[in-house]
C-alpha cells in the first residue's frame, strides 16, 4: 500500500509540476480547485472507511454472508453519492471559487479544468471503493499494483495531453484532468475484471441488509464523512488566507500541499491497511493485539516522518527549484518546505488515531479530534502566523498547529485505550441515541 500510495500521490504532484511549466496563472487556477477536490475525496474516504470497517468486522465475527451483502450494497451507494456531489459542485462553481478569492480573469481557466476534473474525481471514487473491498478482505497487493499502473499511465499521458505531440498543441491545463480520467478508466477495467472472479459480492438480500445495516453504516460513515469533510473546509479557509498574500504564494501553497500528501505516503498507507486489521481484532475482541498494532504504527510514523521531514527541510532550495516554474514561487516554496515537513510527524500521529478510532468503535471521538486539529490548532495558528509574519509566519504557524494536534491525539489515544471496550460501547449508545 505504501508503494501504491506513493505512486497515486506522485502522479498528482507530477500533474502540478507539468502545469507549473505552463506558468503561474494555470498553476494558481489548479490550486484553487484543490479544496473542492479534497471535499470529494473526503466524502469518498468516509464511505470507504465504512466499507472496510463493516466488512472486516463481519469477517472477524465469522459472518461471511453478511460481508458479501455489504460488499454489494455500500459501494453502489457511494458511487451515487459522489455523482450527486460532483453535479452540485459543477453547478455552484463560480460563486464558490469567487468566495475562495479567485480573480475574474482566473475563472475561465478554472472552468475549463474543473469539468473533466470532476469526471476524474467520480471515476477515482469508484476505483477507491473497489480498493476498499479488496483491503477489507485482506488483499492490499491488487490496490497497490493498480495505483502504480494508473500512476504510470497518467505520467505517460500528462505531457501528451497538456503540451501536445507533433503538430498538435495539446489541451493545456484541462489536459492534466483528461489524463487522469483515462488513467482511472484503465484501473477500473482491471479492477472490475478481477472483482467478477471473486465470490465477495451478492445482490440477494440487499434490501433487508440495508434496513439492518443502516444504523451501523450511518454510525461509522456519518462521523467519518464529517471528519473527512473538515480538512477540505479547512483547506478552503487556508487558501483564502494565502490568497491575501498574492498569486505566487497561492501557487507555492498548492505545490506544498501536493508535496505534503506525497511525504505522508507511509502514514496514508497505514491509515488504509491498518483499519481492516483493527476491525477484525474488534470483531474478535482481541484488544491486546490492538495495543500492539497501535504502538508499532505510531513508532513507525514518528520515526519515518521526522527523518523524511528533516531531509526535505535541508533540501528545500533544491526541491523548490525542481518543482516550481518561476523565481518568486521557488523562493516561497522553499520557505514552506523548511517549516512544514518536520511537523508531519505529529500530523501522522493524529491521522493514525483518527483512522483507528473509526475502526474500533469511536467514530465520534475521531470526528471531534479532526475538528480540534483543524479548527482549534491548525487554522488559528496559520492565520495568526500569516498576520504576524507573512508567508514565513504562516509556515511556522501551520507547523505549530500540527504539533499541537499530534500531542492532543496521543493523549486521547492513551486515555481511550485504558478501557477500550467500555468506550466503544458508550459511543455506540450515543450513535443509536
Amino acid at each position: 500500500m505504501a508503494i501504491g500510495v506513493l505512486a497515486l500521490l506522485g502522479f498528482q504532484l507530477i500533474d502540478s509540476v507539468f502545469i507549473a511549466r505552463l506558468g503561474t496563472a494555470p498553476l494558481a487556477a489548479q490550486s484553487f480547485t484543490f479544496p473542492l477536490s479534497f471535499l470529494i475525496i473526503g466524502v469518498q474516504v468516509g464511505l470507504g472507511i465504512a466499507i472496510a470497517a463493516l466488512i472486516s468486522r463481519a469477517l472477524g465475527a465469522g459472518d461471511a454472508p453478511r460481508a458479501r451483502r455489504l460488499s454489494g450494497l455500500v459501494p453502489a451507494l457511494g458511487i451515487l453519492v459522489i455523482a450527486l456531489l460532483a453535479l452540485g459542485l459543477w453547478a455552484g462553481q463560480e460563486p464558490i471559487f469567487r468566495r475562495l478569492g479567485a480573480a475574474p480573469e482566473v475563472l475561465p481557466r478554472i472552468r475549463a479544468y474543473w469539468g473533466p476534473q470532476l469526471i476524474a474525481a467520480w471515476l477515482g471514487a469508484a476505483l477507491y471503493f473497489g480498493y476498499s473491498l479488496f483491503r477489507a478482505h485482506g488483499d492490499t497487493r491488487l490496490p497497490g499494483t493498480l495505483m502504480v499502473v494508473t500512476s504510470l499511465t497518467n505520467l505517460v499521458l500528462d505531457p501528451l495531453l497538456i503540451f501536445g505531440v507533433g503538430g498538435w498543441s495539446g489541451l493545456g491545463l484541462p489536459g492534466a484532468a483528461w489524463a487522469t480520467v483515462l488513467s482511472f478508466l484503465t484501473g477500473l477495467v482491471v479492477l472490475g475484471t478481477r472483482l467478477l472472479r471473486t465470490a465477495w459480492l451478492t445482490v440477494e438480500g440487499l434490501a433487508g441488509e440495508a434496513r439492518r445495516s443502516l444504523r451501523d453504516l450511518l454510525g461509522i460513515a456519518g462521523p467519518a464523512m464529517v471528519g473527512q469533510l473538515m480538512p477540505p473546509l479547512a483547506a478552503m479557509l487556508a487558501v483564502a488566507v494565502v490568497a491575501r498574500l498574492g498569486e505566487a504564494q497561492v501557487a507555492a501553497w498548492g505545490l506544498a500541499s501536493r508535496l505534503e500528501t506525497v511525504s505522508l505516503m507511509a502514514v496514508l498507507a497505514m491509515t488504509m491497511s491498518l483499519p481492516p486489521w483493527l476491525g477484525r481484532c474488534y470483531g474478535a475482541g482481541d484488544w491486546p493485539q490492538v495495543h500492539r498494532l497501535m504502538r508499532l504504527a505510531l513508532r513507525v510514523a514518528v520515526a519515518w516522518q521526522l527523518a523524511l521531514g528533516l531531509c526535505l527541510a535541508l533540501a528545500a532550495p533544491w526541491l523548490a527549484g525542481v518543482l516550481a516554474g518561476t523565481g518568486e514561487v521557488r523562493a516561497d516554496l522553499a520557505v514552506l518546505l523548511r517549516w512544514l515537513p518536520p511537523s508531519y510527524a505529529a500530523l501522522g500521529v493524529c491521522m493514525l488515531v483518527v483512522s483507528a478510532g473509526n475502526a474500533l468503535g469511536w467514530p465520534l471521538r475521531s470526528m471531534l479530534l479532526s475538528a480540534a486539529r483543524l479548527f482549534v490548532c491548525y487554522l488559528p495558528c496559520l492565520a495568526a502566523g500569516a498576520w504576524l509574519g507573512g508567508l514565513p509566519g504562516l509556515a511556522a504557524g501551520a507547523a505549530s498547529g500540527n504539533l499541537l494536534a499530534g500531542l492532543g491525539a496521543w493523549a486521547l489515544l492513551r486515555r481511550t485505550l485504558a478501557s477500550p471496550r467500555r468506550n466503544a460501547i458508550d459511543e455506540s449508545s450515543k450513535n443509536i441515541a
